[in-house]
């Protein structure tokens, strides 16, 4: 984290004093485009502890035939709240090399998954829970995808382990999950594989409803 900068967008601009828990689709494409206006990027260290400001996290959930990509966090990660939680999330903070979600997106992708395709990537909300320290100063842009058969696997195993998992399996492990990971789960899991609010990929295009 020492001297990491990342983007950060003022949270008054994005939800007023009372924000909300879960996601929220209605507004998602106006709130984009604060972001892409009125985000900059600040050191990670000061916005950890600045709940003024939110990290934008992009936050993809892979499935495949109706099974989730499951992770486990181990020790070795750098963030002890996390340590042996699950998550059904792929994502990261946005450094200035990613310039936009988009990119910050794609670098997770690559960085995090071992895949030999790059899936549709489609806008499902955004995610906000202020009653824990860390969703406090952060807000996730989620995004699903399907792998419709293709492999994937982790490539930190030091840091991660995950495999598509049944939705019994991964509802097992509810309790243990990171709580994004639960909020998200409940929309999918009522939703089915549709409900998103727009796409990107193809090339970088954003189709987006508001």
């Amino acid at each position: 984290m020492t001297g990491e900068r990342v983007l950060v967008v003022p949270r008054d601009r994005i939800m007023d004093a009372r924000g909300w828990r879960g996601i929220r689709k209605t507004g998602a494409a106006h709130c984009l485009d604060v972001i892409a206006a009125e985000g900059r990027f600040e050191p990670r260290a000061a916005m950890e502890r600045d709940p003024r400001f939110k990290q934008v996290i992009p936050y993809l959930v892979l499935r495949d035939r109706g099974r989730y990509f499951l992770m486990r966090r181990t020790r070795a990660g750098g963030d002890e709240r996390l340590h042996d939680r699950f998550s059904i999330g792929v994502g990261g903070h946005l450094n200035p090399g990613d310039v936009d979600l988009a990119g910050g997106l794609a670098r997770e992708w690559a960085e995090e998954l071992a895949a030999d395709f790059v899936p549709r990537f489609r806008l499902l909300g955004l995610l906000n829970d202020d009653e824990t320290d860390v969703g406090r100063v952060h807000l996730g842009v989620v995004y699903l995808a399907e792998a419709a058969g293709r492999a994937v696997r982790v490539r930190e195993t030091e840091k991660l382990e995950g495999d598509f998992a049944e939705p019994a399996a991964v509802r097992a492990v509810y309790d243990r999950m990171e709580t994004w990971s639960q909020l998200v789960l409940d929309v999918v899991d009522r939703e089915g594989s549709t409900g998103g609010a727009g796409g990107l990929g193809d090339g970088g295009r954003n189709d987006r409803e508001t």
